[in-house]
């Protein structure tokens, strides 16, 4: 078990390798779809995330008396930000992107370039992982409707695995080709 925390160092980032568990204890900023399509549009982001981590995640988060508390933090599917994380890696210079479901050649790439790390964390388990949110500390963009806007939250010990690497390694690119050569067995 490896631990990040921030700030995070680009020197632990390249030190982590697929099959890593990380225990990740700092800020996260969560961004999705709405979030990554809006800066590669050229809108700079309403934070820096110069070495950040970027948790795609749309938080249900209740406000009480002024006060955030977050009941459900489950990653969001991140195929749906290849298009534009690779740039948002270059252009921002985040060192993590934590989902669910893995990302694509494009992110793969960014990663091997950029010296940044997709993490995966646990689909499913929204209540668990809100339970390692110890703080809700900004928010942004809110014109993008809650699920869509940018929460700065405190994390302690939140769980991933490192998917893919800053030295251009892929599980999932390796799971789903023994995948296809099993399959071609059984055919």
């Amino acid at each position: 078990m490896k631990k990040l925390n921030y700030p995070f160092q680009k020197e632990d980032i390249l030190d982590l390798s697929v099959g890593d568990m990380v225990l990740i204890s700092g800020k996260l900023f969560t961004g999705r779809d709405a979030v990554h399509k809006r800066i590669h549009e050229g809108t700079k982001p309403p934070v820096d995330l110069k070495n950040q981590i970027i948790y795609h995640c749309g938080p249900v988060i209740l406000e009480k008396k002024g006060k955030y508390e977050v009941k459900a933090a489950g990653p969001t599917t991140s195929i749906r930000e290849e298009p534009y994380q690779w740039e948002v890696m270059r252009d921002y210079g985040i060192v993590g992107v934590i989902g669910k479901g893995g990302m694509g050649p494009k992110t793969l790439q960014g990663c091997k370039d950029y010296g940044c790390v997709y993490l995966h964390a646990i689909g499913g388990a929204a209540q668990v992982l809100a339970e390692k949110i110890k703080s809700v500390d900004n928010v942004y963009w809110r014109d993008l409707g809650s699920p869509e806007a940018i929460w700065e939250l405190t994390v302690e010990d939140f769980p991933c695995v490192v998917t893919m690497d800053a030295h251009g390694n892929s599980l999932h690119e390796k799971v789903e080709g023994e995948s296809g050569n099993a399959l071609k067995g059984l055919l």
